[in-house]
């Protein structure tokens, strides 16, 4: 996937694979420096000294992008689409089946993702937390569009992380073991109760 050089700029670049490696510097100080709601596709453009057709070329969506500078894996971004594909109707078991088989796949703890994006740990954590926040969180919460969402989404992030830290971390039988179908089964409905139940009067 070679890229020709523009008669303005010859022989700025050689390959497209110097151009992704220059985007994907750019991208991980950039997201650093200014988190990522606050880091922008023209901007990352603009420090790699690329056309921003290039960075969706290469990496689809800021999404995309941001999986990649942070090491996330390649499937991710598409499977956390996945949950908001069919609307209020059966997202819970969504949540927790993108939840299982995406951390099944992975051999590195959630954080761990993003141990190279950040140059402590503190960092790290912040950024990973305004991304669950903006692109998981907040469209949970435009999408339930009721007064008590954002609670409602919190009870939601408590259920997970506790599935999570039991499966993954603490290994906790037989959670650790169960099948993802039966554990979908299981809390698939308690998280489509809490984020689309009554709430208690």
């Amino acid at each position: 996937m070679a890229e020709h050089s523009s008669p303005a700029r010859p022989g700025r670049w050689r390959s497209g694979a110097e151009s992704r490696q220059r985007i994907l510097d750019a991208a991980r100080a950039l997201f650093r420096e200014n988190g990522y709601g606050g880091t922008t596709v023209r901007a990352v453009a603009a420090r790699a000294d690329v056309d921003p057709a290039m960075v969706f070329y290469f990496f689809d969506t800021k999404k995309g992008l941001f999986a990649a500078a942070t090491e996330m894996p390649a499937h991710l971004p598409p499977a956390l689409e996945s949950i908001f594909a069919g609307g209020l109707d059966g997202i819970g078991e969504r949540v927790i089946r993108t939840l299982l088989e995406n951390m099944d796949k992975s051999d590195r703890t959630p954080l761990a993702v993003l141990t190279r994006s950040a140059p402590t740990h503190e960092e790290s954590e912040a950024l990973l937390r305004e991304f669950i926040d903006r692109e998981i969180n907040g469209r949970l919460v435009e999408l339930l569009d009721v007064p008590d969402a954002a609670l409602r989404v919190g009870m939601l992030n408590v259920q997970i992380l506790g599935l999570a830290v039991a499966r993954y971390i603490f290994k906790i039988e037989p959670i650790a073991s169960a099948p993802v179908d039966e554990l979908v089964a299981r809390f698939g409905p308690m998280v489509q109760q809490f984020l689309t139940g009554r709430s208690p009067s």
